[in-house]
């Protein structure tokens, strides 16, 4: 039917019954046809593309599904040109593109591709994309860097584009990219499908596929995300609705009077001098903070340092100390970090604090100290 919808020749159907084989490496390709998401990278050299899929000893077969929005044009003008490319070169016996592409046509491909790709300009891709739905059927994913593939890849567990740096639209770095892609697929992809032991099985191939669903299956996955939701999210605030109402509404009323001062006062706060110290393996850090008429238990005093190599951010609560001399709900404020980073890693910052709120989901303010 989709070969009748685009005028296909006689000789087109009879080859028909040669088109995918399942003992060859298979490529996947689905989602909306845009711009930002490169759908035509690996078509940037049609001659280089199809040495890869018409290769005699080592072939590859592709398939692509997409739509394009009815006002998008240019998307539009992407499918055309894989039709193109697919209908009038020897390659439309190793690639086929699937038309009314949908949830249902999704869920057929992610089961029967050996390799999902992704080639989206960093940074517009999406944090969950069709790739995760791969991870559990056993296919792995060739992706850029952005989005969820941008957390979950390591080189046992797929392959990777890009350097993690945003380039814009620039058809130069297209151009980087497209070649980075076809070596990819030509000197590790292909090879390591292909590599078989003597019962023809590819075991470095099946040992990245057991790594990929051990690993990211388990994070990247619906499962994950509801069970996270709910622990996180929902029984906590369920927890904190109950406390909340009950005693006649008691501690509600609380929050709210908590979380007017809060906002009346907050003006008025400010910092006095820092003065930091290093001595041995300790850095420790004093900072005058002014509170005007804020009762001292409504906030926090924190030392913040952004976090390094993918860790967490350093939040450490300073502790209040004596009142400062000459001034009216005014005090010292200290905490003491080892001496490994630079002190100029660390800023003092003040944000509200309730033990029975949401801090900044119910209380938003931050003060930095400049």
């Amino acid at each position: 039917m989709q070969l009748a919808g685009h005028g296909a020749s006689v000789e087109e159907f009879g080859g028909i019954e040669r088109i995918f084989d399942p003992n060859i490496l298979t490529l996947g390709f689905a989602r909306r046809f845009a711009s930002y998401k490169r759908p035509n990278l690996l078509l940037h050299d049609p001659d280089r593309l199809r040495a890869i899929l018409m290769n005699e000893k080592r072939p590859v077969q592709l398939i692509l599904a997409g739509k394009a929005h009815p006002q998008d044009a240019l998307g539009q003008e992407m499918i055309r040109q894989w039709i193109e490319f697919i209908r009038h070169t020897p390659a439309r016996s190793r690639a086929a593109f699937l038309s009314d592409y949908d949830m249902h046509l999704t869920e057929h491909l992610v089961q029967g591709v050996d390799l999902w790709l992704n080639t989206p300009r960093r940074p517009w891709e999406a944090c969950g994309t069709s790739g995760m739905k791969v991870l559990v059927n056993g296919g792995l994913n060739l992706s850029e860097l952005d989005g969820w593939w941008a957390e979950a890849y390591s080189p046992d567990v797929g392959w990777a584009l890009g350097d993690g740096l945003e380039h814009g639209d620039d058809p130069a770095w297209d151009a980087v990219e497209a070649g980075r892609l076809y070596k990819l697929l030509e000197e590790e992809v292909i090879p390591e499908f292909y590599d078989r032991d003597e019962a023809g099985i590819p075991l470095r191939w099946i040992n990245r596929m057991r790594e990929s669903m051990a690993r990211l299956t388990p994070a990247f996955s619906a499962n994950r995300s509801v069970r996270e939701y709910t622990e996180k999210h929902y029984i906590p605030l369920a927890a904190a609705y109950l406390q909340r109402s009950s005693n006649g509404n008691r501690a509600a009323i609380d929050l709210l009077k908590w979380a007017q001062q809060v906002r009346r006062f907050w003006p008025k706060l400010r910092f006095g001098s820092l003065r930091v110290e290093t001595e041995g393996d300790w850095c420790t850090f004093d900072v005058q903070v002014y509170l005007d008429e804020l009762d001292r238990d409504a906030i926090h005093v924190e030392l913040y340092a952004e976090s390094v190599d993918g860790g967490e951010p350093v939040r450490q609560v300073m502790v209040r100390g004596e009142s400062l001399i000459g001034a009216e709900n005014a005090y010292h404020y200290s905490a003491a970090v080892p001496a490994g980073r630079s002190p100029g890693d660390f800023t003092p910052r003040i944000i509200p604090y309730h033990p029975g709120a949401f801090v900044p989901l119910e209380s938003p303010q931050i003060l930095w100290y400049r």
